[in-house]
C-alpha cells in the first residue's frame, strides 16, 4: 500500500477528536498544522462570501492559494464544501456522501 493511502485509511480509523488531535501533533511539525488550519480558514472565508483580496490581506496570504480553495468550492463534489454547506446549516460533519472514487 502508498503511504498516502495508508495514512488515509489511518486518519479514518481514527473516531476520537483528542486521539486525532494527538496523531496531528505527533505527525506534523507546529508550522504544518498552521498552514492547515489557515487554508481551512480561507475556506470557510471563501464559503462565507468574503472577498478573494480582503481574505489575502486580512491572512497575508497569496490570490494563487486562495483561488484554488475557490476552485475546490466550486465543486459540488467537493467534499469540503459538502462539511462548509452542512456546518453553515448547523448541521454535524459526519454522514456525508457516500465516498467517491479518488485517483490513485
Amino acid at each position: 500500500m502508498k503511504p498516502f493511502d495508508e495514512l488515509v485509511e489511518i486518519f479514518a480509523a481514527v473516531r476520537s477528536r483528542d486521539r486525532m488531535r494527538a496523531l496531528f501533533e505527533e505527525l506534523f511539525t507546529p508550522k504544518e498544522i498552521e498552514t492547515l488550519a489557515l487554508r481551512w480558514q480561507l475556506l470557510k472565508d471563501l464559503h462565507a462570501g468574503r472577498p478573494q483580496r480582503w481574505i489575502a490581506s486580512r491572512h497575508k496570504i497569496s490570490l494563487c492559494k486562495i483561488t484554488r480553495g475557490s476552485k475546490v468550492l466550486k465543486n459540488e463534489s467537493s467534499i469540503i464544501k459538502q462539511v462548509l454547506d452542512k456546518r453553515s446549516k448547523g448541521k454535524p460533519d459526519s454522514g456525508l456522501s457516500p465516498d467517491r472514487k479518488t485517483k490513485s
